[in-house]
């Protein structure tokens, strides 16, 4: 029997939005400018609002979904965070300058390899905390696996990626998500990732193209910098002061590589989400992911050009829109028994995403 056959009867899923553009950008000025009077330390009761506003404007079968984390949770994480890992690793890192270059590098590059171990667990933790601070119908959601393991994982992939020359990342994404997904829980149920479905979804092709053209605009870049400072170079050495008009110049070419870039990468962004979304499946109901390339384009495009013009200000504005956009492409198959499902015993973690949002990469 397949996955897909072993729920006969039950409910189907029906997700659905009713999120309001413009209580995001109120939102977002008023997160903005406390973040300005607070020097950014009410982001982390601002992020729990966007949450909170996000989870209840999105439906399942037309109930919301509901986020119960707090603003303290988040900041008390990264006070640990800061003070256990982040503050003792800048001392070593800093000391390790006095100690010659020998001894030095025996020191710095295990802690480099630690933090690349440090970038998955802290990825892993902030999925976990999010999934335990979300809940519908009452029940929780819940992440099982080892956060250790998953840091091991992602640290193994990039060096496998960096050795490749990245054509190794794509393989890596899915089997990153795999423990993500695979691990998720809802109450007393599950959810599942199938590489095989996963699998039905090409990335590859999308990804070489992202690779050459990648390729070629970074030597173009290259060349336009060469072209600039031409004048500098032949009058017989390095310029000794940046002029205005080169300034500009650079940092207009790497705007314009910047959006190259996203344009570049859109196709396979666009791709490894439906190919992720077809790996899923809860209880026998499968996902389907319709996104396409050029939509995800404009909406990256737009969301880079208004965070950026506004220094940061839209960034909920923008947090708004993504999730608007997935929720209008998301649908489902099969059937669930949603009556039956009870809540899990299992005790969510006390703080929040601390390792994560002290190195910028919280998920939302």
């Amino acid at each position: 029997m397949s996955e897909s056959e072993t729920v006969a009867e039950g409910d189907a899923l029906v997700l659905s939005e009713r999120i309001s553009l413009s209580s995001f950008a109120g939102l977002s000025l008023r997160n903005g400018l406390l973040n300005l009077v607070t020097l950014t330390l009410y982001r982390f009761w601002g992020k729990t609002e966007v949450r909170r506003r996000l989870w209840h404007s999105i439906e399942l079968n037309g109930e919301p979904f509901e986020y119960t984390g707090r603003g303290v949770e988040l900041f008390l994480g990264f006070l640990i965070a800061m003070g256990v890992l982040v503050l003792p690793f800048l001392l070593v890192v800093f000391g390790a300058q006095f100690l010659g270059p020998v001894v030095g590098a025996l020191i710095i590059i295990p802690f480099y390899l630690f933090i690349g171990v440090l970038a998955g667990y802290g990825r892993f933790t902030a999925f976990r905390y999010l999934a335990s601070r979300s809940t519908w119908r009452g029940v929780r959601f819940w992440l099982r696996g080892s956060p250790l393991d998953y840091g091991l994982r992602w640290l193994g992939y990039s060096f496998l990626s960096g050795f490749t020359l990245g054509w190794f990342w794509p393989t890596a994404q899915r089997r990153l998500a795999a423990p993500l997904w695979d691990g998720l829980r809802f109450g007393d149920r599950r959810f599942r990732f199938n590489f095989d479905n996963a699998r039905e979804q090409g990335v590859y092709g999308a990804f070489a193209i992202a690779w050459v053209g990648g390729v070629i605009a970074y030597f173009v870049l290259v060349g336009a910098m060469i072209a600039i400072l031409g004048p500098s170079l032949r009058a017989g050495g390095a310029p000794t002061e940046p002029r205005l008009a080169d300034m500009a110049g650079f940092y207009l070419l790497f705007g314009i590589l910047g959006l190259a870039y996203i344009l570049l990468l859109a196709p396979y962004h666009a791709a490894m989400l439906r190919s992720i979304a077809r790996g899923t499946s809860f209880e026998g109901v499968r996902f389907r992911l319709n996104v396409r390339w050029f939509e995800l384009a404009g909406l990256t495009l737009s969301n880079v050009l208004m965070i950026t013009f506004t220094f940061g200000f839209l960034m909920p504005l923008a947090e708004a829109r993504t999730a608007r956009f997935l929720i209008r492409r998301l649908s489902t198959e099969g059937q669930v028994d949603l009556e039956g499902v009870r809540q899990s015993p299992d005790m969510p973690p006390r703080t929040g995403e601390g390792i994560a949002d002290a190195f910028g990469f919280s998920p939302v």
